[in-house]
């Protein structure tokens, strides 16, 4: 049986704003690289990488530029950082923002962001109009949880753990939407019901019979 949902935690990036990924995709087209090179880059070494130290906030921005660059090389590929970053572009997804402004009178929300000190805002955005969008959709969230001000990230079991302590909503009792499989993984792992988002209104439905199955 479905447990009682206290609380609808939502990703960020391919979730509240269309995928970022797809920034990646256009700079490897553009600077020639292999197809998903750079989410391959990511996945190796994946809790001691550039992106993860300064997802962690453990390095600053030019620290991240130089160790990215040099994990690219390694792998037989120049690039350029601070181009790569200025990809992270997107837009917001209206429906997923309207998903959350309707549960708020029932549900505690928290948005979940894996993000670093680069840009501008939460995002990491690097155009002042969308980092105003962003903060502008932020404000429909009880919470923000972001790992550059936690010291963790997703999918480490302690980001889930304090973002937890944070909603104030343990973990048997959140539905969590995300984009990505190995952050639904570990929120699984501690309880959590989850929903992985490709189309926003297919995600949003199984968000809907989620939360009619749970009686709460």
């Amino acid at each position: 049986m479905t447990q009682d949902i206290h609380a609808v935690l939502f990703d960020f990036g391919g979730v509240i704003l269309s995928s970022p990924i797809d920034g990646f995709h256009a700079y490897e087209r553009a600077a020639g690289l292999p197809p998903r090179f750079l989410q391959t880059l990511n996945t190796l070494n994946p809790d001691g990488n550039a992106w993860a130290c300064a997802e962690r906030g453990e390095i600053d921005a030019e620290t991240f530029y130089a160790r990215f660059e040099a994990e690219a090389r390694a792998r037989g590929h120049a690039i350029d950082a601070r181009a790569v970053t200025r990809t992270l572009t997107g837009t917001i997804r209206p429906e997923m923002v309207d998903a959350v402004r309707a549960l708020r009178p029932r549900y505690r929300t928290a948005c979940l962001t894996n993000n670093m000190h680069l840009g501008e805002g939460t995002a990491m955005s690097p155009t002042p109009g969308l980092a105003a969008a962003v903060a502008d959709a932020m404000t429909v969230f009880d919470h923000v949880v972001e790992s550059r001000k936690i010291g963790t990230r997703k999918p480490e079991v302690a980001f889930f753990e304090r973002a937890c302590a944070i909603v104030g909503v343990a973990p048997a009792h959140c539905v969590f939407l995300d984009d990505l499989g190995v952050n639904l993984k570990t929120a699984r792992a501690l309880g959590m019901t989850t929903i992985k988002v490709g189309d926003p209104a297919v995600a949003l439905a199984e968000l809907a019979a989620v939360l009619g199955a749970s009686g709460s």
